[in-house]
């Protein structure tokens, strides 16, 4: 009988010690989720304080802000269906790209960019455009430039589009956009990627490494520290004009951008 009441004594113990540690483990798992979820909310409400304050003075800026107001949107939706941890890590990333704009923004209408903004995922490996630089391809003129003008309007913060690493930097055209849509590059983004960048300082691999997706480790120049006062950054911008907000988000994307990606073979 004794014998009996220990072998029951013992199986309620472990019956309990089971309970308390998946009780411990589910508690953890919910408070993971809740830390990511308020990290992901903080730079969000930043992100959107900014879009619904500046309005562009130039094409640059405007074209910069409707970028930022893209990802608050997008970023919101990110968070709203986030069930994890990582999904809510992913919207934070989201917003951090969309402040990134709006530092840029601010820089191309001279105003203090205001405070560094966490690196992005692979933001470092991509370098950044460090000079001025021209190039034709398939009967059309792309520029990238290290600071915003009239003729490089389009800013992106450095990172991987579809695996590939796009340096940061402003641009004449985003001819990393239709891999940004698609999930997938073209033909062509290889030989215009060895045209615009080959040589370049800030970008230290080949055409061949980006079309492989490698950026064979450290690159001079990119720092995705955060620390990025000169913003030497484009966009994914093309079809959004930045005119106004619809339905409490910011909205008037006209979808076409007047870019022409036809050489792009996808």
């Amino acid at each position: 009988m004794t014998a009996l009441i220990w072998i029951v004594l013992v199986l309620v113990i472990v019956v309990v010690a089971v309970a308390v540690i998946q009780n411990g483990g589910s508690n953890r798992a919910q408070t993971d989720l809740d830390d990511a979820r308020a990290e992901a909310q903080q730079a969000i409400s930043r992100l959107g304080g900014q879009v619904y304050l500046l309005d562009g003075a130039n094409p640059a800026a405007t074209q910069a802000l409707a970028d930022a107001g893209e990802r608050y949107n997008a970023a919101g939706a990110q968070l709203a269906d986030a069930a994890s941890p990582v999904q809510a890590r992913l919207a934070k990333q989201t917003a951090l790209e969309g402040l990134y704009y709006v530092r840029a923004a601010r820089t191309a209408m001279n105003l203090d960019p205001g405070p560094p903004v966490p690196g992005l995922d692979g933001q470092a490996e991509a370098g950044r455009v460090t000079e001025d630089r021209t190039v034709e391809f398939e009967g059309r003129q792309v520029a990238a430039s290290p600071t915003p003008s009239d003729a490089t309007p389009n800013y992106y913060p450095g990172g991987r589009v579809a695996g590939r690493p796009v340096p940061a930097g402003w641009y004449s055209e985003p001819w990393w956009r239709p891999a940004l849509i698609g999930g997938m590059w073209g033909m062509g983004s290889m030989l215009l990627f060895s045209s615009l960048f080959s040589g370049m300082s800030g970008v230290n691999y080949g055409a061949e490494s980006f079309a492989a997706g490698d950026t064979g480790g450290e690159l001079g120049g990119g720092d995705g520290g955060g620390e990025s006062g000169d913003f030497d950054g484009g966009g994914d911008s093309g079809g959004f004009d930045g005119g106004g907000f619809e339905g409490g988000g910011f909205g008037g994307g006209d979808g076409g951008g007047g870019f022409d990606f036809g050489g792009f073979d996808f």
